[in-house]
């Protein structure tokens, strides 16, 4: 036996996290390289071992690293970007775009620098991240001298590093046979989300994530909204859908899982599911809270996770660990549901099991890394210190104690903080160079906000190509004499089609953004039954219109994009002055006169009730073709025997704007 040590901290207060929570004070522990040969009673080790550094650790604790089972490492950059949102709002309306913008190898090195060092302070000494360009990710983890499970995100939008999700696989392969086997990073691959993922998608990331023997990370049940999507989409909630696609065959660790049923839980323990539980985030978003003393009580691996910064928005580990065991107490009326010690467990050897690498972290024992921290406990807001019960350590730590009280730091056997100062990165050159990113995401934002198309565009989806429509509308009395009419020879029907219309317009301070209207077509069948629902975004731009002589109006150009997002989104995002809501049944007519093509409209406006109309429309491109359109368009109504009298020279929303308010 070598009783020759690298390093031998003694006279500490040690707290081990073995399955016993065996506790050594005044206790010792021995590392030789990167592992922890000894641990024990310091007045029995000190007798019979030597090293090349003895440290006296003045009573303090020393305890194993604090492992935070998900983050988004290089959101760090993003922090505070867009607070006080809901979940959908904060990602697809600022996060995403702004990521589609400036996430960069670059980008993604100086987030995940600035995380690492921020980790470091707070007694992190793993890292659980999930985000793209993961490679340069791992690289910077790597160099900060951290220990990491890195997980390159696949989903079925085009990200910043993949413009297909066969693209985002392929480097997910390549990225985890390159870290394989590294000291420090264990990579990984991400299934974003269900709810960002096909079938297809999931089925391929855990087949990969089992051929490598690799965990598999993703977002779980984070908001009822995704629950309540799953159930209209695939008959059936979040976890019995990935269980069908046989998700959980792989080592799963799964952030958030909030909106769960006890079944559902009860599958996740059968397949040693790894929770990740970030209460900060969680609540900030207003997503809920986690079941947290069910999920303990049916014996799942849960550990804690701080989420990114930007949803946080710092990586305080200590405080994430407080909210666990003061959240769980407060919604279920129970103070002993989460005791401290289980807190910090969580936080170690449990949170170490949750991301499956408890073979290597979590606890101070022989064999295991050195990864381990100290922290000063006699400090004025800890003071004093009781030791009639052994367990009252655990509570100073959860209660008392702050990240700040942190003083060294050791990963793999080697110190990366010794008495509050950094051994390794540049931490004012980092947070210089995030001071001048945060400068050009401000240019790009504040340059957004002025403009609903640039907003409409952020989002995706949207078509920048304007259209331009050549339109005449009637008011008509009785519609059968139009239907008599479409059968005259001159009319050819290419199609018909029936809907029932709501629409709901959005209007803005500034007249010059336009109208924004956000339409629900239902198709309803010949029987009158709701056949199909289509949902669009049409950002009626600004005033380009032209009357002719002929009262036929080219109307102002259009930006289309699909409405694959709430209404209640869309009114949060893009935050209107006003909203008007029209209601109309529509039977419509593509049709051929004389050679040209329109669309012809019959509109029952409901809401408000205006009466019946008569609607000629055609696309053009030019002014020519507009006018010539045009007068087509009159000589059309009037051949379906509208009078011209009773002309509209505006749209349906202009109209309605002019009309008395008890009919609005």
């Amino acid at each position: 036996m070598d009783n020759h040590l690298d390093f031998l901290l003694t006279n500490a207060h040690v707290l081990t996290f073995d399955d016993e929570f065996h506790i050594f004070n005044p206790g010792s522990v021995g590392i030789i390289n990167d592992t922890i040969v000894v641990v024990g009673l310091t007045d029995q080790i000190d007798k019979a071992y030597t090293a090349n550094e003895t440290i006296d650790c003045q009573n303090k604790v020393l305890m194993p690293g604090l492992v935070n089972a998900h983050n988004h490492l290089s959101m760090n950059l993003l922090r505070g970007l867009a607070d006080d949102l809901r979940l959908d709002v904060w990602l697809l309306g600022y996060m995403m775009p702004v990521e589609r913008q400036f996430v960069s190898p670059d980008f993604v090195k100086l987030g995940a620098s600035l995380a690492c060092l921020e980790s470091i302070r707070s007694g992190t000494t793993c890292v659980t991240d999930m985000y793209y360009f993961e490679d340069h990710v791992a690289q910077s983890v790597a160099n900060a001298g951290l220990r990491a499970v890195c997980s390159q995100t696949v989903l079925k939008f085009p990200s910043p590093d993949a413009e297909s999700y066969e693209e985002a696989l392929d480097a997910s392969r390549i990225f985890i046979q390159k870290w394989k086997g590294h000291p420090l990073i264990v990579p990984s691959i991400a299934a974003h989300a269900p709810y960002t993922c096909t079938d297809d998608i999931l089925r391929q990331v855990t087949k990969t994530a089992i051929e490598f023997d690799v965990p598999l990370h993703t977002h779980i049940a984070e908001t009822a909204q995704e629950v309540e999507n799953s159930i209209k989409e695939h008959g059936m909630t979040v976890v019995p859908y990935l269980e069908k696609l046989s998700f959980f065959e792989a080592k799963v660790i799964a952030a958030h899982c909030v909106h769960l049923d006890e079944s559902e839980l009860y599958t996740l323990h059968q397949f040693n599911v790894g929770v990740a539980h970030n209460p900060t985030s969680n609540l900030k978003l207003a997503s809920g809270v986690a079941p947290i003393k069910q999920m303990l009580n049916i014996g799942l691996n849960i550990g804690i996770g701080t989420d990114g910064a930007a949803s946080n928005n710092d990586l305080d580990m200590f405080e994430e660990i407080r909210l666990a065991a003061l959240l769980a107490k407060g919604i279920s009326g129970d103070p002993t549901a989460v005791p401290a010690k289980t807190a910090l467990t969580m936080a170690t050897r449990m949170g170490a099991k949750a991301i499956f690498m408890d073979h290597l972290i979590g606890s101070l024992e022989p064999g295991k890394r050195a990864d381990l921290i100290l922290v000063n406990i006699n400090t004025l807001h800890n003071s004093p210190s009781f030791h009639h019960d052994p367990n009252s350590i655990y509570s100073q730590l959860v209660y008392a104690s702050k990240n700040s009280d942190v003083e060294d730091v050791m990963v793999n056997g080697k110190w990366l903080m010794r008495n509050h100062q950094l051994t390794i990165l540049d931490e004012e050159s980092l947070i210089a160079q995030a001071n001048a990113f945060a400068k050009k995401i401000d240019k790009f934002l504040i340059e957004r906000e002025k403009s609903v198309l640039s907003k409409l565009i952020a989002i995706g989806g949207a078509s920048e190509a304007e259209s331009f429509e050549v339109q005449a509308k009637v008011r008509i009395v009785d519609k059968n004499s139009v239907l008599e009419s479409l059968n005259k020879p001159q009319i050819e029907i290419l199609y018909h089609r029936h809907y029932h219309e709501y629409d709901t317009y959005f209007q803005f301070d500034d007249p010059n953004q336009g109208l924004l209207r956000h339409r629900e077509d239902e198709f309803l069948s010949d029987d009158g039954k709701k056949a199909n629902v289509r949902y669009r975004l049409t950002l009626i731009g600004p005033t380009r219109e032209y009357h002719f002589p002929s009262d036929v109006l080219l109307s102002r150009s259009r930006f289309l994009a699909p409405a694959i997002h709430s209404l209640r989104f869309y009114k949060e995002y893009f935050n209107p002055s006003r909203e008007i809501f029209v209601e109309k049944d529509r039977l419509r007519w593509r049709i051929l006169f004389r050679g040209t093509e329109f669309y012809i409209n019959l509109d029952q406006l409901i809401k408000p009730s205006l009466g019946l109309f008569l609607e000629v429309k055609s696309r053009t491109w030019g002014r020519k073709d507009a006018e010539h359109k045009a007068s087509l368009a009159k000589e059309l109504a009037e051949y379906l025997g509208a009078n011209a009298q009773e002309t509209v020279t505006q749209d349906y929303i202009e109209f309605i704007l002019e009309q008395p308010t008890e009919n609005q």
